[in-house]
């Protein structure tokens, strides 16, 4: 007999099936793709906090998400004897002008109070040469808060340690027990066939991955992009945000543009090859907050979506109040993030 069926094997459906497992709990997993097959098989895997300001509930789920992340990618290390790509290396961003050094000495000082002594926002001067983005001031922003890793990985790692839990992933079967719906842009879509507006919808990506080996160092943010060096000694960037596309898993002329922009902004990637290029749309709710809860007028079914470009960074958070509903029937979700605002 089953406890709880997921429907999704993206990032949200199978964390939320790993904690519901390490609590004891029967789970079957269903996705006719498989693991990661939507933008959960993606290669970026920034998982980068919001600035530390204008504090308010998704700022705070995503700061305890990101404090969560290294206790539970280490159990799922442990459990799968696979290694997901995790390190909390921090991030470093420019400072473009004046005002906005001024902000970013500004942050720093918020960061002290908000991020609880737990994490660090830096103002300093940028090294000349080496990995460090061009900087217009001379001064970059140092975070130890940020973290990274590789998208794919993880996927594998967790489909693996559910496995050793005795967990499979089918490709189809019948809903026993609850039922989470963690169908990502699929789900939207079906959510809006029954709404007089619009509940959530796909925005395309774009990434590329590079051959170059900076494994341990920071991630960088720059010009928009993300420059994510994984352990695997590749360096992924992107990514692009699309609204219409006619094509979600193709590439084009926009991530052609994506790589020269980042080959200006980091010196060393500049004669880096190309070893892949990836697009796919990813889940965005219209509050661009993750939807969670009970599905309303549907007993015993429920909904984890909207995971858009901070799925991966908010997922050990997600999967622990979710688990908490499922299980507990204990509602920890923030009022933002509830799926009945957004239907």
């Amino acid at each position: 007999m089953v406890d709880i069926t997921v429907r999704g094997a993206g990032i949200f459906g199978l964390t939320i099936a790993w904690v519901c497992v390490c609590r004891g709990a029967k789970v079957q997993i269903i996705d006719p793709g498989g693991p990661g097959a939507g933008s959960s098989g993606g290669v970026v895997g920034a998982l980068a906090p919001h600035v530390p300001e204008n504090w308010n509930a998704k700022k705070a789920f995503q700061l305890e998400s990101l404090l969560m992340a290294e206790q539970f990618w280490s159990e799922v290390t442990e459990v799968s004897g696979q290694d997901p790509g995790y390190i909390r290396s921090g991030r470093l961003q420019p400072v473009a002008d004046n005002a906005a050094l001024t902000l970013a000495r500004q942050r720093a000082e918020t960061a002290k109070t908000l991020w609880q002594g737990r994490a660090t926002w830096s103002v300093e001067r940028a090294p000349k040469t080496g990995w460090v983005p061009n900087s217009p001031t001379g001064w970059v922003i140092r975070d130890d808060l940020s973290a990274l890793l590789h998208p794919q990985q993880s996927v594998s790692a967790l489909a693996k340690a559910l496995s050793r839990k005795g967990v499979s992933i089918l490709s189809d079967g019948l809903n026993s027990g609850k039922t989470i719906w963690a169908t990502g842009v699929p789900g939207l879509e079906a959510l809006n066939e029954g709404h007089h507006r619009m509940v959530g919808a796909g925005v395309k990506g774009q990434a590329a991955l590079l051959d170059y080996d900076m494994r341990g160092a920071p991630q960088l943010f720059v010009d928009g992009l993300h420059v994510i060096p994984h352990l695997d000694g590749t360096v992924a960037i992107g990514s692009t945000s699309e609204r219409e596309y006619a094509a979600p898993d193709m590439t084009d002329g926009l991530l052609d543009e994506i790589i020269d922009r980042t080959r200006n902004a980091v010196p060393m990637l500049r004669n880096a090859a190309v070893l892949k290029r990836w697009a796919g749309a990813r889940p965005r709710a219209r509050s661009r907050a993750p939807m969670l809860g009970h599905w309303p007028d549907k007993p015993g079914h429920f909904i984890a979506n909207g995971g858009f470009k901070i799925g991966f960074g908010m997922a050990p958070k997600v999967a622990h109040v979710m688990a908490d509903l499922l299980l507990e029937d204990r509602n920890a979700i923030p009022d933002g993030f509830d799926v009945a605002a957004s239907l």
